[in-house]
């Protein structure tokens, strides 16, 4: 067995204290898990913000444990936190310009850890009345934020964008094919198709295929030149699947590109959904949190007037994961979506006006998803969140224009902090295999975190995200200076293409 994991004492335990602790050894793990967790938070700043890759390392470590004995439950604890600290990339790291992971806010981590002690199931209402009643409620005041009646809103918590976005799939297919809830497709007259950009998240496919449609139903729409969705080619291809028998039944717009952070012209993709009968579904999973800062809220006009909505906590809003949320402005369709009987579950409350989760989306048991948003908006407060979301976008800005003085060309164009960017120094410098060199050696070095990234499929880039509200001026001084010094390395060894 690995050092300090000694075998646990077992005298005086019963049956249930193999699972369940006495008190004293409790109050001794609860203090080891405390000082795990602040001992984490102190050290995030300073450390690498990405491992080095050894699977093998990682198998030994872990080859010991054959589980024949039981183990110390505070070693574990003390074991398992220094393997996290030391095998895995740290978004909570202030030079972590990384993809959509949080540094997760402290009330996030509280929730999580009450979540799990009370053990809620949220299945049902009569189960935890007070835990449904507060995912309702958030649900409400989310919506007020992207210009929903709270009389009209509907929605559910779901374990992440993926999920919410197919569960837009689910209502948008029963709102245009009713009858595909009890006959399912091969009940329709023709093949339905949906509508989104090449920029779009591949979520969507994803759920064509669980849902039965098929990828080939996801229409990809081109981009325009700003790498958002292109309404006159979403236009043309919807006439033409028409004209070929198909049955067009939903476009996605997306707030906040994967890639490039690009807000697609929501306004426009309404009018188009609006004059061709369809669904218009808003993937905000990240940039939807724009809607919570005043100079950033009017790049969503045209938001209120989607079907639905994606949004995900986890993202922009810092919470753990994962909290994702699914919004709709219809009332009734989740129900008419997901809506079964079944005579194990009591009917306690079945002249109450609550509602039964598990008949409104696609989960049956689950965790209190909701806590975690609940107690980090309430510690700060919408203009809490307003504050640090400007900073991170304000950072953005800083970074885009530093990036700029320094040589490098910026790609993109977006109000929020995703900076997607070229070297314009170097003759290879827009290729994509000398910009994932560079993106390999900052990563490698451990000092800071980027990526490599594709727009509309033909353009290779570097991509630069903010989603850690600690980082600031000195984390972009330290990211251009490590950038800097990977050009170098890199562009010196790079073979020049021919002129």
């Amino acid at each position: 067995m690995s050092a300090g994991l000694e075998s646990a004492v077992e005298a005086g335990r019963g049956v249930d204290g193999r699972l369940i602790l006495p008190a004293e050894e409790r109050a001794a793990l609860w203090r080891a898990l405390i000082d795990a967790v602040e001992d984490y938070q102190a050290w995030v700043g300073s450390g690498r913000v990405a491992p080095t890759y050894d699977p093998e390392a990682i198998r030994a470590l872990l080859a010991p444990f054959d589980f024949e004995r039981p183990i110390d439950p505070v070693a574990l604890v003390r074991f398992v936190a220094a393997q996290l600290e030391q095998h895995q990339t740290h978004p909570a790291h202030r030079r972590y310009f990384g993809l959509f992971n949080p540094a997760p806010t402290t009330m996030g981590i509280a929730a999580d850890t009450l979540v799990a002690a009370f053990n809620p199931q949220l299945s049902t209402w009569n189960h935890s009345p007070f835990a449904v009643e507060v995912e309702r409620h958030l649900l409400r005041s989310l919506a007020t934020r992207f210009g929903y009646a709270t009389d009209e809103v509907d929605g559910t918590f779901a374990s992440g964008g993926s999920e919410a976005n197919h569960t837009a799939v689910l209502t948008a297919l029963v709102q245009a094919f009713p009858e595909v809830a009890r006959c399912g497709l091969r009940g329709l007259p023709a093949q339905p198709t949906l509508y989104a950009s090449g920029e779009a998240h591949r979520s969507l496919v994803k759920a064509a295929r669980l849902t039965g449609l098929g990828s080939e139903a996801v229409r990809e729409v081109p981009v325009d030149g700003r790498f958002a969705l292109d309404v006159a080619e979403l236009v043309a291809r919807i006439r033409a699947d028409r004209a070929a028998g198909r049955a067009p039944f939903m476009v996605v717009a997306t707030a906040g590109t994967t890639s490039a952070g690009v807000i697609e012209p929501l306004g426009a993709v309404a009018e188009v959904a609006a004059r061709e009968g369809l669904w218009l579904h808003v993937d905000a999973a990240w940039g939807g949190a724009a809607a919570l800062v005043p100079r950033l809220r009017p790049h969503l006009a045209g938001i209120e007037r989607a079907d639905s909505i994606t949004f995900d906590a986890h993202k922009w809003l810092s919470v753990p994961m994962g909290a994702g949320v699914y919004l709709t402005r219809h009332r009734r369709i989740l129900g008419q979506t997901f809506d079964v009987a079944a005579a194990y579950v009591p009917r306690y409350t079945a002249e109450l006006d609550v509602v039964d989760p598990y008949r409104s989306s696609m989960q049956w048991s689950r965790r209190f998803i909701g806590l975690k948003v609940f107690l980090s908006i309430g510690a700060a407060g919408w203009d809490g969140y307003a504050e640090a979301l400007e900073h991170q976008a304000t950072i953005g800005d800083l970074l885009r224009g530093r990036l700029a003085e320094d040589g490098w060309a910026i790609v993109n164009e977006t109000p929020l902090p995703v900076v997607c960017f070229v070297d314009a120094t170097h003759r290879a410098g827009r290729t994509a295999d000398y910009l994932e060199a560079i993106a390999r050696d900052v990563v490698v070095g451990g000092r800071a975190w980027v990526s490599p990234t594709l727009l509309g499929g033909t353009t290779p880039v570097l991509r630069a995200c903010v989603s850690n509200v600690r980082t600031d001026r000195e984390d972009v001084d330290a990211l251009l200076e490590v950038l800097d010094i990977s050009r170098h390395r890199i562009g010196v060894a790079w073979p020049q293409p021919a002129a």
